[in-house]
């Protein structure tokens, strides 16, 4: 494996992972970073570094994140964005990986970028579920800055210093797996 692609590997792990906070504003990111130059997308994918769909992005973002702090429309958003976390994380590690081979390039974004998103999407979807439990509901516009928060600091991240980023984010998947098995594994009274 050469140093390449583990790069892009490492970028797609970061920039996919940040999709499950948000699924739109890390390909904000990534396309104002390329647009910038400061990210390069690969062939096939050129079109993510151009102002449409900078303006297209922009405006999804915008919506995304206001609609996180409408009451009951959060949870409902939660239902679609696990899956849309999915598709947007496997095409955004797929554009940066430079492999020729389709199967191998979209098999990494499927299960490099699809799986940490979907992952990510889903912890913060139960979080939510939790906070409506507990808070009614009130204490979810906390939970939304958190994410928008951590899916800004993230992107951003994962474009500077990928190695950092991947290293934040297993870190992170590790954490959220061995809080689930304890959790799991504790009796019922």
């Amino acid at each position: 494996m050469n140093i390449e692609l583990i790069f892009s590997i490492l970028l797609g792990l970061g920039l996919s992972a940040s999709c499950g906070f948000r699924v739109f504003l890390p390909l904000l990111v990534a396309n104002a970073a390329a647009l910038a130059g400061y990210h390069q997308f690969t062939p096939d994918f050129a079109w993510l570094a151009t102002w449409p769909a900078f303006y297209v992005l922009a405006t999804a973002t915008v919506v995304e994140i206001a609609a996180y702090y409408v009451p009951w429309v959060d949870n409902l958003l939660d239902t679609l964005a696990a899956p849309a976390a999915l598709v947007a994380g496997t095409l955004l590690t797929a554009s940066v990986i430079p492999e020729s081979q389709p199967v191998l390039k979209w098999g990494l974004g499927l299960v490099v970028g699809g799986g940490s998103a979907g992952l990510i999407a889903t912890g913060t979807g139960l979080l939510r579920a939790g906070s409506t439990a507990v808070t009614g509901g009130f204490g979810n516009p906390v939970v939304a800055t958190g994410e928008n928060v951590a899916a800004t600091g993230l992107s951003v991240m994962a474009i500077a210093v990928p190695l950092l980023a991947a290293a934040l984010v297993v870190g992170l998947l590790f954490w959220a797996g061995k809080k689930l098995l304890t959790r799991r594994s504790k009796p019922k009274p």
